[in-house]
């Protein structure tokens, strides 16, 4: 192992894996069809210059670096860790919760998109489908979405009665209460951004064939509803935000700022501290003189086209 550092110190380290992902990116956009001139020089113009990009990957890295020690932190202690992810469709809730997972450990943390809700389901306690997707001990749970679906698009979109919402607001601060009182720290996140920003990365997922899919529905009647999502975020906040499990608004205009805000304030929530490793080492191979390696048929193989 100190041999390994000494041939791979940290700053080629951290140059391989700016590499690395620099390469995913450059794929990324590859891959994406060019848009209208239109479409292109509109944005351009409502969009300022964001945070210079290697800059960017740099910090993403080093807060990347710190996420991993929070998780063993959480592994090592037992911790119990809920973010909520939640806000305008489109605001960018996706992309910091891949930037999360990236380089983590997917048995420690691990996401919950929950689908619409079965006619069963719909007949449980609002809650009881949320529960089982709570972490246990050493265990970090990213709800795309979550309970506030019902203040949210069940709301909006007379999915739920008045009645029904009432009591959600009603339950949910004792809710998350008994949550925070049984060990589990609740963290929750909305993620803001403007109406013409909405509309301009809607338009862009309508014009690019291999983000079409992201525009659901419900989706498409946010753009409509607006204003009614915009009262019902404003009633959750001033019902919800409690002492024990505050909000806390992402500013979403800017998708690389949003990132590192978010993360480096996720961070910033738990008192995560370096916790004991074990050395590792690689141990010999065992090596049997008399093993002769079988030869498998050649159409047990991927053909190689590249």
């Amino acid at each position: 192992m100190t041999e390994l550092k000494q041939n791979f110190p940290a700053k080629d380290w951290l140059e391989a894996e700016l590499a690395d992902t620099l390469d995913e990116d450059y794929e990324l956009e590859m891959s994406e069809p060019a848009l209208s001139m239109e479409i292109a020089k509109i944005y351009k113009s409502a969009h300022p210059p964001s945070i210079d990009r290697m800059q960017y990957f740099r910090d993403l890295i080093t807060l990347q670096s710190e996420l991993i020690k929070l998780q063993s932190w959480v592994a090592y202690h037992r911790k119990k860790l809920v973010v909520i992810f939640e806000g305008r469709d489109s605001a960018g809730k996706g992309g910091v919760i891949k930037r999360i997972t990236q380089r983590l450990n997917p048995r420690i943390c691990r996401v919950v998109a929950l689908p619409a809700p079965t006619e069963r389901e719909k007949s449980q306690w609002y809650f009881q489908r949320y529960v089982p997707h709570l972490p246990a001990g050493g265990e970090i749970v990213l709800f795309d979405r979550s309970w506030y679906n019902r203040s949210g698009v069940e709301r909006v979109m007379g999915f739920a009665q008045p009645d029904q919402v009432e009591e959600f607001f009603r339950d949910v601060p004792e809710f998350e209460r008994m949550l925070v009182r049984s060990g589990i720290t609740v963290v929750k996140y909305w993620f803001s951004i403007t109406d013409e920003e909405q509309q301009m990365r809607f338009l862009m997922r309508i014009h690019d064939p291999m983000k079409q899919w992201k525009l659901s529905p419900m989706d498409l009647q946010s753009r409509v509803r607006w204003e009614q999502y915009t009262k019902a975020k404003e009633e959750t906040f001033a019902r919800t935000n409690i002492p024990e499990a505050p909000w806390f608004i992402v500013e979403g205009n800017d998708k690389k700022r949003a990132r590192l805000n978010c993360i480096d304030h996720l961070l910033k929530q738990l008192p995560y501290e370096e916790v004991p490793h074990e050395e590792i080492t690689l141990p010999e191979r065992v090596f049997n003189p008399e093993y002769e390696r079988q030869v498998l048929p050649r159409e047990l193989y991927v053909p190689e086209k590249y």
